[in-house]
C-alpha cells in the first residue's frame, strides 16, 4: 500500500530528521512519534491501536483469547555480566507475554548472522537460548536463519516472536490506569542498562553489576491470584526505564502519575554509576522488573504477593494514579521537592536490549 507523505500531519521534532536517527528506536518521544504517525496509520486496526506491550486477538466463534508479541534483540556485546542476548530473546518475549496478562505457550526464533561470527559463539548464544526456554517450560518452535556479508550485521541479530494464552478474568491495558490506583515495582531499577554499559565502555566498579534479565510470568501469575480484576496496567520498564513506561501509561489512559522517589528501590552501586556517569536511573533499562498499576485496596496484598517471590523480594509501591496534570508524571524527590518526570527524547545508552 502506498503512503502519501505529504499528508502527513505530525509533530516535532519527526520532521526534523530525514533520515531514521538511533533515538527512534530508544523507546522514547522519537520511536512513540515514529510510531504513531508512520507504523500505526500504515497497519491500522483494533489490536494495534492499544499500544501495549503485545496483542491481545480473540478466536472467531471463541471466547479464547489469545496475546502475540514480537521483538528482536540488538544488544551489544552479546554476553554481559548475569546475562547475554540468548537469554533476553526468551525471557523478554515471555515478559511481553506476561505484561498482556498471558501464560507463555510457545515461541518463535530468528537469527540474523553476520558472516565470520564464530561458530562456538553462536552455539553458546543458542545453548544459553534453550536453557532460559527450558526454565520457562515454553518451547522453540520454529524459527528461520538468515546469514548477512562481514560488516552488514555487527555480529548477531535474534528475532523472536511469542504466543501465550489469557485466562478469561484478566483484562490489562494501559488505558485502564485510574485516579487512586496504586503503582507498584517488582525490585530495583537500572540493574540490566548499567550491567551492559560497564562491559561494553570497559568501566569497573567496586562490585559487578549484573543484568536483571529474568522471565516475569511467575510474578503476575502471583498478582492474578490475590485478584485478578484488580490489575490495571502491568508493564516492563525495558528501553526508557521506569520514567518511560510512566509516561506511556501516563499520555495512553490520560491520567497523572505522582512517583514518591524515595521509595524507588536502587542498588547502592547502581545510584553510584549513575552519578559518576551523570545518568538518572529512572531511565534506565531493566530486563527482568515490573511496574503493576493496581486497585488501591488490594495494594497490600499483591505487594506481599510480589515479595513472596524471589524475583519480588525488593518490591514496592512507589506511587499513585491522580486526577490532575494528566499526561504527567511527578516525582516527590527526597528532600521533599517536586519535579516534572519527562519522557526520555531517545536513549541514554543505545543497543542494551
Amino acid at each position: 500500500m502506498a503512503i502519501d507523505l505529504s499528508q502527513w500531519t505530525c509533530p516535532l521534532p519527526l520532521r526534523d530528521y530525514p533520515s531514521v536517527v538511533l533515538g527512534h528506536g530508544g523507546g522514547g518521544k522519537l520511536s512513540a512519534e515514529l510510531i504513531e504517525h508512520l507504523f500505526l496509520p500504515a497497519f491500522r486496526n483494533d489490536a494495534l491501536a492499544n499500544l501495549a506491550d503485545g496483542a491481545v486477538v480473540t478466536l472467531p466463534g471463541s471466547s479464547t483469547r489469545l496475546a502475540l508479541t514480537t521483538d528482536s534483540f540488538v544488544v551489544r556485546p552479546l554476553f554481559f555480566p548475569g546475562s547475554s542476548i540468548g537469554d533476553l530473546a526468551i525471557n523478554g518475549t515471555v515478559n511481553d507475554l506476561a505484561m498482556c496478562g498471558a501464560h507463555p505457550l510457545c515461541l518463535t526464533a530468528g537469527f540474523i548472522i553476520e558472516e565470520g561470527l564464530p561458530m562456538a559463539t553462536l552455539a553458546q548464544v543458542v545453548a544459553r537460548m534453550a536453557e532460559a526456554a527450558a526454565r520457562v517450560g515454553v518451547p522453540v518452535v520454529t524459527g528461520d536463519t538468515k546469514v548477512v556479508e562481514k560488516g552488514h550485521g555487527d555480529g548477531l541479530f535474534i528475532n523472536t516472536t511469542g504466543l501465550g494464552l489469557v485466562p478469561p478474568a484478566v483484562e490489562v491495558n494501559p488505558s485502564r490506569a485510574r485516579p487512586g490506583d496504586v503503582v507498584l515495582v517488582s525490585g530495583t531499577v537500572g540493574d540490566h542498562g548499567i550491567a551492559v554499559l560497564s562491559v561494553r565502555e570497559g568501566l569497573t566498579f567496586e562490585t559487578t553489576i549484573e543484568s536483571d534479565c529474568a522471565p516475569l510470568h511467575e510474578l503476575t501469575a502471583a498478582l492474578f491470584a490475590v485478584r485478578p480484576d484488580g490489575v490495571h496496567v502491568l508493564r516492563d520498564p525495558t528501553r526508557g526505564g521506569l520514567a518511560g513506561a510512566l509516561n506511556e501509561i501516563a499520555a495512553r489512559a490520560e491520567v497523572g502519575i505522582v512517583l514518591d522517589e524515595r521509595t524507588v528501590p536502587v542498588r547502592q552501586e547502581v545510584q553510584a554509576a549513575c552519578e559518576l556517569l551523570g545518568l538518572d536511573p529512572l531511565y534506565i533499562a531493566n530486563e527482568g522488573k515490573l511496574i503493576a498499576i493496581v486497585a488501591r485496596e488490594d495494594a497490600e496484598a499483591m505487594l506481599e504477593a510480589l515479595r513472596a517471590h524471589p524475583l519480588g523480594a525488593q518490591a514496592a509501591i512507589i506511587g499513585e494514579v491522580t486526577d490532575q496534570h494528566a499526561g504527567m508524571v511527578i516525582g516527590r524527590t527526597a528532600i521533599g521537592a517536586t519535579r516534572v518526570i519527562p519522557a526520555p527524547i531517545g536513549e541514554q545508552l543505545p543497543r542494551i536490549c
